[in-house]
């Protein structure tokens, strides 16, 4: 299955995946495995017969997908769930990348009406490789899956008011990546399924530049809501080379591109406006996601539906509004 348009939905299937007990042999069904809530949220992790891992082949087993859903989320009357899809880069695993990047607190900050989820890649290794999401259509049945047993009625006391509609079809998406998670990301825009709006590549850009340009020049020039829109931010090296020669080639192409080399100097309409931004960090690579809350920015400047009330907001014109994370 290819990509397919940015405006597609897909509707979960009228029998959902059961939730089953725990055990030692092969994932025969998807099942909610915690749940807890917080001062923000409602953070439910999921095993799921839809997840990266484990793939055939590979030595990656884990299925946990974590989702968090902010307690101001509100199910849309048409039934549509917005979703933000993390992936983790090497040496680093759902827990770790989540509370190191803060990601539960940016995607709080940023008050979208959506939910996020944050699916195991190859945990603690070395590895870029994204599994069953590399299949045609992979990405597509992990989101699903995900909302499927997000529907399950544990997950949905856990939710309370919060909870997802009863029948929920994926609305807008938008990925997001640190590291090596640039490859789930291409795989998700190339051969997911459905159709993606944004990608948030945090210093990730070590590879697959070509399919990150064929996305982005595929939806060049249309209204906002189905634009391909691409953020990059990079660090010294690899990154940096990858981002200057793909912007320039953009730019060639037709694609209404911002680049920024100071930090905070673009404003808050040119990254909201542009088909692609790019943003030369001083931070360093594993600070990128969070120490100057860039997740939260991008998602701030997005089309996703909003529910807000932030100072970042004041002013459209101008150096745009840059907070430093306070809770390390």
């Amino acid at each position: 299955m290819g990509l397919l348009g940015a405006a597609a939905l897909c509707t979960i299937p009228d029998v959902a995946f059961a939730e089953g007990e725990a055990s030692d042999g092969p994932l025969t069904k998807s099942r909610v495995t915690s749940t807890s809530s917080g001062a923000r949220g409602v953070t439910i992790k999921m095993e799921l017969m839809n997840s990266p891992f484990p793939s055939p082949g590979s030595p990656y087993k884990d299925a946990t997908v974590l989702a968090f859903v902010p307690h101001h989320y509100r199910a849309s009357e048409d039934g549509t769930v917005s979703v933000v899809v993390h992936f983790h880069g090497y040496n680093g695993d759902v827990d770790r990348s989540v509370d190191k990047h803060q990601l539960r607190e940016q995607f709080h900050e940023s008050k979208q009406n959506a939910i996020l989820l944050v699916p195991e890649l190859a945990a603690n290794a070395a590895s870029s490789a994204a599994g069953k999401l590399e299949a045609d259509g992979g990405f597509r049945r992990l989101l699903v899956d995900a909302l499927a047993t997000l529907n399950l009625a544990s997950a949905r006391k856990a939710l309370g008011d919060a909870r997802l509609p009863p029948r929920p079809q994926v609305g807008r998406v938008c990925v997001s990546a640190h590291s090596g998670g640039y490859h789930a990301a291409a795989c998700a825009i190339t051969q997911g399924g459905i159709g993606v709006q944004e990608v948030f590549l945090f210093d990730a850009l070590y590879a697959d530049v070509e399919k990150f340009k064929a996305w982005v020049i595929a939806g060049k020039g249309k209204p906002m809501k189905h634009r391909h829109k691409l953020v990059s931010y990079y660090t010294a090296g690899t990154t940096e080379a990858n981002t200057v020669a793909l912007f320039a080639e953009l730019t060639k192409a037709g694609v209404k591109t911002v680049e920024e080399t100071v930090e905070g100097t673009l404003s808050r309409a040119q990254i909201t406006q542009a088909e692609a931004v790019s943003i030369k960090t001083s931070l360093g690579h594993g600070a990128v996601a969070s120490e100057l809350r860039s997740l939260r920015d991008c998602l701030f400047a997005s089309t996703l539906p909003r529910q807000i009330r932030s100072s970042w907001f004041k002013s459209k014109d101008g150096s745009r509004q840059l907070d430093r994370s306070v809770n390390k």
